[in-house]
């Protein structure tokens, strides 16, 4: 074989490389896309599950007002409360909130759910749950969603302020 053979043989070589990495490339962002699209679907079927739940835990308790979230730092509900006490002719502002949100999208693939809250003045409640968007279990994600929201039922019902 001579050099100019070795040669056609060395392009076709380099052609084939470079069109199996443009495959590979195109079937990436194409799994991007698919998971940017899954990722939509989840956040949109818990932030509505979420809206729900606290909907009903606003009612339980009277006097929470319902805010829909969409920000940079998720999508979900929140819901607060403004009390005021007077204890020995002293005024005191007291605040309770309940915030739950589906983070955005990243590059990790990730659907994390995450819930703050405070009540009568205190940040006593954080909590965070998240799996791989492959391997994501709605179900799983409802039944935090809804125990969380009886935590913070319970902890409110408790705290005697």
């Amino acid at each position: 074989m001579d050099f100019k053979e070795r040669l056609q043989r060395a392009t076709e070589r380099g052609q084939q490389a470079k069109d199996t990495r443009a495959r590979k490339e195109a079937a990436k962002a194409l799994s991007e896309e698919e998971c940017r699209r899954l990722h939509s679907s989840y956040r949109l079927r818990l932030t509505e599950y979420i809206e729900k739940c606290l909907n009903q835990l606003a009612d339980n308790f009277p006097g929470f007002h319902v805010e829909i979230i969409v920000d940079d730092k998720g999508w979900g509900t929140a819901i607060r409360r403004d009390d005021l006490s007077i204890k020995a002719g002293k005024r005191d502002n007291l605040f309770s909130r309940l915030v739950m949100t589906i983070s955005p999208y990243s590059e990790f693939h990730v659907l994390d759910l995450v819930a703050k809250g405070a009540i009568r003045n205190k940040e006593n409640f954080s909590r965070n749950h998240y799996q791989l968007l492959k391997d994501a279990d709605l179900d799983s994600f409802k039944q935090m969603i809804e125990q969380w929201t009886l935590d913070y039922a319970e902890k409110y019902a408790a705290d005697d302020a």
